[in-house]
């Protein structure tokens, strides 16, 4: 096993506060992976909202 160790001296981390930020950045925080091929087509996540909000728009006309 190799380490690659790259923290510096200069760095002090002994005031930080562990997961500080966690609950805000998952709350704001909405990843999705594409699969490659999926990818392909839908470069962008403006392309995914669209195509999602159309699906969305025609599931809801044919709910029963």
């Amino acid at each position: 096993m190799v380490v690659n160790d790259e923290m510096r001296p200069e760095y002090d981390f002994s005031g930080g506060v562990r997961g500080k930020y966690y609950e805000a950045y998952m709350q704001s925080s909405n990843i999705i992976v594409l699969d490659p091929d999926v990818a392909e087509i839908f470069r962008d996540s403006a392309a995914v909202n669209e195509a999602l909000r159309l699906i969305a728009k025609i599931a809801k006309s044919i709910a029963v």
